[in-house]
């Protein structure tokens, strides 16, 4: 038997999962479950793995297994993986949901437009699939503010997943610094001692500088969108 706050819980994570393929943050289930703290949270995680219902993977942020649901919920357990292989109808069998994530910082607001000046300050957290994240370079995201790389399929309120590099090849997203004072997400080509950021929206110019007055901090690797 589970308190309500435990069903509670269970429900929101599986609900997530099935919405994001990516588990809740605690301090998000703190939210949704209007409690004063995340040890409450924890409380209730534990509670959840003794009674079978789920289970918690060392050495992997935030992953966690959903093994059953209960009748009350009326719903069952989906069987997506984070990469599962198809497997045929006549062998098909059920399987928990194993879904990895990492938090990455996001570190504020990044212009897809005109460039603003450049951000370097943790605002708050988010969820990344891990299969999302190179195994190698740090990563880090911002909240993209702009339209001028709509056409590339990255809109205002997006984030972007970057992963930390000065290198890149011509026509990669990158978040670029300019004359070391302004930060801006475009297209980067060189073309001898030139560098052109280039947008994805015919509204946008594109801007050439000095190579010198331009550094790459970051590579675009992935994007979040909250609808």
């Amino acid at each position: 038997m589970l308190t309500k706050k435990q069903l509670d819980l269970l429900d929101f994570i599986h609900t997530r999962l099935q919405k994001d393929g990516v588990p809740p943050s605690f301090d998000e289930m703190k939210v949704a479950l209007d409690l004063r703290s995340k040890s409450g949270i924890h409380r209730l995680i534990t509670a959840l793995e003794e009674r079978g219902f789920i289970r918690r993977l060392a050495h992997r942020a935030r992953a966690i297994e959903i093994i059953r649901l209960p009748d009350s919920l009326g719903k069952t357990a989906q069987t997506t993986e984070v990469a599962p292989p198809a497997p045929s109808p006549a062998n098909q069998v059920s399987a928990p949901a194993v879904i990895a994530a990492m938090e990455l910082p996001v570190m504020g607001r990044i212009a897809a437009g005109v460039p603003i000046e450049a951000i370097n300050q943790v605002s708050h957290q988010v969820a990344v699939p891990a299969s999302m994240l190179s195994a190698q370079g740090q990563h880090f995201a911002l909240e993209v503010r702009g339209d001028s790389m709509i056409e590339a399929g990255i809109n205002d309120g997006d984030i972007v997943v970057i992963r930390e590099t000065a290198v890149a090849d011509n026509g990669d997203v990158v978040v670029a610094l300019v004359e070391g004072q302004e930060a801006t997400l475009k297209r980067i080509y060189r073309k001898g001692s030139t560098i052109a950021l280039e947008a994805a929206n015919p509204a946008y110019e594109t801007r050439r500088y000095p190579q010198d007055q331009v550094k790459v901090q970051g590579r675009l690797v992935g994007l979040i969108r909250t609808y």
